[in-house]
């Protein structure tokens, strides 16, 4: 595609993202990193754009020096994120509109090509080289298929990061998680990023916490049901967002602290 690499404007944990032409910008898979991850996205992109979900558009794929990359419409507008730090969107606030983007994703008719929660598993196990210890494999496994699967659409990254507040409302962008579940998975996904991870590389550790809480609350609320109730319905699938998120080897330096929670995670569950 005609473009040519610009400014760096963000980076993930596979991949960053550039300038590439007026209205575009290039998301670059890092070194490594299997094009598999992208060629899904791209489809996961197209298929709920197509939907009705608020997304960026795919303009196509391009290499550049043997990293393959996305070429996406250009949101144009802060994140939720940036908006949380500088006080022009309060914690309740954000908390609500991740409540109203999980709701409505959920909601969203299932593409095709998305794969359940345990065929996701067994794709990220059988990649695994060694980050996680061999015995909790088949466990986890065995919990997944104890549990309610759902039949629902789950982004299982609705961080605040990914949350882009553009003149048309809120956009969605980083589609390569996706997969079919239950909410209380997407909401287990929310709580251990935003209470678990973020709070780690945050300058304030306590907004990520108090964001999450504030979704949890809204979605308990729109939902009908309590917080507390709502909570007790995600605590058994944590174990298994933590092992999707030691797989995916996000945050390295607390691999350990995630495994301990697992291991306990499981204990609790037999």
């Amino acid at each position: 595609m005609q473009g040519s690499l610009g400014e760096k404007i963000g980076e993930g944990a596979h991949s960053e993202a550039y300038t590439w032409a007026p209205g575009q910008v290039v998301k670059l898979l890092k070194p490594g990193v299997p094009r598999g991850m992208a060629w899904f996205e791209v489809r996961m992109i197209r298929a709920v754009l197509a939907a009705g979900v608020p997304v960026p558009e795919v303009f196509g794929e391009v290499t550049l020096d043997g990293r393959f990359g996305i070429v996406l419409q250009r949101l144009d507008g802060p994140t939720l994120l940036q908006l949380t730090r500088t006080g022009a969107v309060t914690f309740e606030q954000a908390g609500a509109i991740v409540a109203a983007l999980a709701m409505s994703i959920h909601k969203t008719p299932l593409p095709s090509e998305v794969l359940s929660m345990r065929e996701c598993m067994e794709a990220r196990l059988d990649h695994d080289d060694g980050k996680l210890p061999k015995h909790i494999a088949p466990e986890i496994l065995t919990l997944i298929d104890r549990l309610p699967p759902g039949d629902g659409l789950c982004h299982t990254d609705l961080s605040p990061g990914n949350v882009i507040m553009t003149s048309e409302g809120p956009k969605l962008v980083d589609w390569a998680g996706v997969m079919c579940g239950p909410a209380v998975l997407e909401l287990g996904f929310l709580h251990v990023v935003l209470s678990e991870l973020a709070p780690e590389i945050a300058d304030n550790p306590e907004r990520p916490r108090a964001t999450n809480a504030a979704a949890q609350t809204e979605y308990a609320r729109l939902t009908g049901i309590s917080p507390a109730e709502l909570t007790a319905a995600m605590e058994p699938y944590l174990p298994i967002v933590r092992t999707f998120i030691v797989l995916g080897d996000v945050v390295p330096s607390l691999r350990e602290r995630l495994i301990q929670r697992i291991e306990a995670g499981l204990r609790s569950e037999d």
